[in-house]
């Protein structure tokens, strides 16, 4: 669950499915946890019998020692699909914790770097639950409507400071061999 418009509607698009839904934040700020944490309150009236308990996770702590030797690399393009890798890593740790049936992300196909095709194939590689998205055919004015309609857009819209990890020019067709290699160095380094 970011401070954004997506994670929010993803959620409740399975809330709407009648999933319980366990938030996972991962904090960089005090403004997008605060924002997180409001939109998880806001999600919650649609939570019929399920207590929405949200999670919050130090960010630094689950990406930056990949991140500097991603940059010891040369490798420093990579962060973003390292990044929702590790996230979607940890959330898949806990979902396996809590007995959670899967994983759910915001992710809309080609919004972001992370979001290409190529991308979403690289990050998914691997991962031992399902990983369910909701919004990945839906464009940005098809999110915003349904944030709006279900009280999460103006929470989600209010001004925070952009991703502090996010690379000059961040990869956007990774390739599952490349990243293979680039995980095999990683785990030589340590």
């Amino acid at each position: 669950m970011s401070g954004g418009i997506d994670s929010p509607v993803a959620a409740w698009m399975m809330m709407k499915r009648g999933c319980g839904v366990i938030p996972l934040h991962f904090t960089q700020g005090t403004v997008e946890t605060e924002k997180a944490l409001e939109n998880c309150e806001v999600l919650a009236q649609y939570s019929y019998g399920w207590e929405m308990r949200p999670i919050v996770l130090s960010h630094a702590e689950v990406l930056e020692p990949t991140l500097r030797k991603l940059y010891q690399l040369g490798a420093g393009r990579w962060t973003c699909v390292f990044c929702k890798r590790l996230m979607l890593q940890e959330a898949v740790r806990i979902a396996k914790e809590l007995d959670a049936q899967a994983v759910v992300m915001g992710d809309s196909l080609g919004q972001v770097a992370s979001q290409t095709l190529d991308n979403i194939e690289v990050i998914s590689w691997g991962i031992e639950k399902p990983i369910l998205r909701p919004l990945i055919g839906m464009d940005k004015t098809e999110v915003t409507a349904l944030a709006r309609r279900i009280g999460t857009f103006d929470v989600s819209t209010r001004a925070s400071a952009p991703c502090r990890y996010l690379p000059a020019e961040p990869i956007t067709r990774a390739s599952l061999g490349k990243f293979r290699e680039l995980l095999a160095q990683l785990e030589a380094m340590e």
